[in-house]
């Protein structure tokens, strides 16, 4: 009974499936489903779309913690449309920039104008004509400026305005946290005038006028030979790593040479770094015995270090040199020690130049704990090659990437801490002294140790010291602050 009913329950089916085919045999017409229409892009949203497929192919490619970046992964996208879908979804070139940059990067950076960064990197912008560090006064969130030195030939130096001025209104507006990036980038500003004496900010009834104008930094800020005890002290202020000023750098060695100088101060204080190629010759100038010998290695991202270790390995090595990149002899001074003063805004390039020369003669640092800048980035244009030919055209984007380590010739880097010093000593608002003055605080402490000095011999620093907690200075508004870079275009790995 059982199998006879599956049998009907088949031939019913069967008899259905018959029936249903007949109904169909002559199907009716119907539309097809309409293809989504495709948005035409506006040449505004083209020209978008362009520039953030070049911050991803660059960052894809180079960047040095490409690594950590899941979506920069070479497999992260299964096809050209995923990734055009993902670019799109980010508001602005500069969202996707910073979204895909690795939690230890604090140095990258965009710009919408590669014109403007390439002027900054040859010492070329608008200056007041006030470098500036800025303090927070205890228990409030006012702040107020102290001016650290003064550039030749600007407003600042036409008002009068001298190192260890105190200003804590621009405008007449109190300086707050709030509001001192708006109000110390204005084109031209006021501030008010005060000093610091016993601890104490006192303000005059004095204002000064000041213009952002075009101006182009020679960092080699003040050369002095200083004859004492027998002893011949060259002292060098010296205050970005430019390369278009190696000339003058190369000339103030020169000049340290045709005097016979026997120690060197190296006060980079307030240099926040800058061309690697220009750190190498300036430790090249300092000593002078080891030409051909490793300066610095560079660690890239893992692909590019394959790369390079399999098929360039010199591309790997900045060594000690005798010769500027335009061919001209470098002086050097063959030392065996050197006296380094730096404060908190020393930084990447900088820091170079302590690490790379430990390794080969006494570093005696002198001053405050570094910032801790051993990375180094380079500029990549929209062209095939990342370099500076066949740019596209249609926008002004370029970007900073990190894209290598430095080490010193000992494989030492990664002091995210900051390089310590040997010996520690702030500078007291009370006492900023005259830069280059051999009664200036830290030139005097360097002087000390060159002549051997007790420090009860030696003018004792003040104590009771004017307290402040830093936040900033001068430089911090430009793309290029605490930025080390290559001059080098990058073999681009295939």
């Amino acid at each position: 009974m059982k199998k006879n009913f599956l049998l009907l329950l088949f031939l019913a089916s069967l008899f259905s499936f018959n029936a249903c085919s007949e109904d169909n045999d002559i199907p009716e017409e119907v539309d097809p489903e309409p293809e989504p229409e495709q948005t035409e892009l506006t040449e505004e949203e083209r020209i978008e779309l362009d520039v953030k497929n070049f911050i991803y192919r660059g960052l894809n490619d180079i960047y040095l913690y490409k690594g950590d970046v899941p979506e920069l992964a070479d497999e992260y996208f299964t096809n050209d449309d995923a990734q055009t879908e993902f670019l799109s979804d980010f508001s602005s070139p500069e969202t996707l920039f910073n979204s895909l940059l690795s939690d230890k990067d604090e140095f990258s950076y965009l710009v919408d104008d590669y014109e403007e960064l390439e002027n900054q990197f040859d010492g070329i912008s608008g200056a007041t004509g006030i470098q500036f560090g800025l303090g927070l006064l205890s228990g409030t969130n006012d702040l107020f400026g102290y001016i650290q030195y003064i550039l030749p030939g600007t407003s600042a130096e036409e008002e009068g305005l001298t190192r260890g001025t105190v200003f804590t209104e621009v405008d007449g507006e109190q300086l707050t946290l709030s509001n001192y990036s708006e109000l110390l980038t204005r084109d031209s500003f006021t501030i008010n005038i005060g000093y610091v004496e016993d601890n104490t900010i006192f303000l005059t009834d004095d204002t000064a006028n000041l213009t952002d104008d075009f101006y182009t930094m020679n960092p080699v800020f003040i050369t002095e030979v200083l004859e004492m005890e027998g002893r011949k002290i060259g002292y060098l202020m010296y205050n970005s790593f430019i390369a278009n000023f190696d000339e003058e750098l190369n000339a103030a060695f020169a000049e340290f040479k045709s005097e016979g100088v026997t120690d060197l101060v190296l006060d980079l204080r307030y240099n926040g770094g800058g061309s690697v190629n220009t750190a190498t010759d300036l430790a090249s100038m300092i000593t002078g015995q080891f030409e051909g010998e490793v300066f610095s290695t560079e660690e890239w991202n893992e692909d590019y270090q394959e790369y390079y270790e399999t098929f360039s390995p010199d591309f790997l090595v900045n060594e000690f040199d005798s010769e500027l990149s335009d061919g001209e002899a470098i002086n050097s001074l063959n030392l065996s020690e050197v006296y380094i003063l730096t404060t908190q805004a020393t930084a990447s390039a900088s820091e170079l130049i302590i690490n790379g020369l430990t390794p080969y003669i006494n570093v005696v640092h002198i001053g405050e704990t570094t910032t801790g800048k051993f990375q180094a980035s380079v500029t990549l244009y929209d062209s095939p090659n990342f370099d500076d030919e066949n740019r596209n055209d249609d926008h002004t984007y370029a970007m900073q990437p990190l894209v290598l380590k430095m080490a010193n010739r000992d494989g030492y880097t990664d002091f995210i801490d900051g390089l310590t010093p040997d010996i520690t000593i702030t500078e007291d608002l009370n006492n900023l002294g005259v830069l280059g003055d051999p009664e200036e605080p830290f030139l005097a402490r360097a002087i000390d140790e060159i002549l051997g000095r007790t420090q009860v011999e030696s003018r004792m620093m003040i104590q009771d010291k004017f307290q402040f907690k830093q936040i900033g200075e001068s430089d911090m508004f430009k793309p290029t602050y605490q930025k080390m870079y290559i001059d080098k275009t990058p073999v681009i790995k295939e």
